[in-house]
């Protein structure tokens, strides 16, 4: 049976060649199960289940140039897009997301986006990646530990053997689920997380946005265009 919640498997090709393996998986279908009773359970799900797996459909794998990890989706109402830090258009910018983009402006000296919808960053081969990749209602990480984990290992493992994609781990989280990228085929940038109680602690100045675009512009690839006013 296929995932999330129905027959309807919305992610790009070259994900669903990779993954379709996995998602018949033991795992898969009881993580599929445990969704299906708690929404049953008139518990409220973020994000929508048509967004659950975003990131996969709007950045193919065989055009991703840059993956950056989150933790889990944005507890809130209405927030969470199934893109990691990224909110939806009409939804006030977290104050994660508003040092991201202060770190942007420092770094390139540009106008930052007046929205949190990083959709035009997945759209240029940004893979906005959570570890896990759903959750309940205003309890954060309710859905820890359900088998999201395990996916998403798999889906950096597929990253792994690729080449010359940048990794921007941000956080001790970030930092140990990316632990077991080739360093020696990518380029990984580590930084404290963005969060208010951490981004003093070196991730404002850690130009990591000038850095991907140098690296990408080394390996002949398009740089990122980090805003849409860029």
């Amino acid at each position: 049976m296929t995932f999330p919640l129905n027959n309807q498997l919305d992610i790009d090709i070259s994900w669903l060649n990779e993954l379709k393996s996995e998602l018949y998986k033991p795992y898969m279908n009881n993580l599929r199960d445990y969704l299906i009773e708690e929404k049953s359970a008139n518990k409220i799900i973020y994000p929508s289940t048509e967004n659950i797996l975003a990131a996969l459909k709007l950045t193919p794998l065989n055009k991703t140039k840059v993956v950056i990890l989150g933790q889990d989706p944005y507890h809130g109402s209405g927030q969470a897009n199934g893109l990691a830090f990224s909110v939806a258009k009409d939804i006030s910018i977290p104050p994660s997301l508003g040092n991201i983009f202060k770190e942007i402006k420092s770094d390139l000296n540009i106008n930052t986006p007046n929205k949190g919808d990083l959709t035009f960053w997945a759209n240029q081969g940004v893979l906005l990646l959570n570890s896990v990749l759903t959750v309940e209602k205003n309890l954060p990480a309710s859905h820890a530990n359900k088998g999201w984990e395990k996916f998403t290992d798999k889906v950096i493992e597929i990253l792994n053997v690729k080449q010359d994609i940048v990794f921007l781990l941000w956080g001790n989280y970030a930092q140990k689920k990316g632990s077991i990228i080739n360093q020696k085929r990518h380029k990984v940038l580590k930084a404290p997380h963005p969060s208010p109680l951490s981004a003093h602690r070196g991730f404002f100045g850690c130009r990591h946005f000038s850095k991907t675009n140098e690296y990408l512009q080394d390996q002949g690839k398009t740089k990122i265009k980090w805003t849409e006013l860029s």
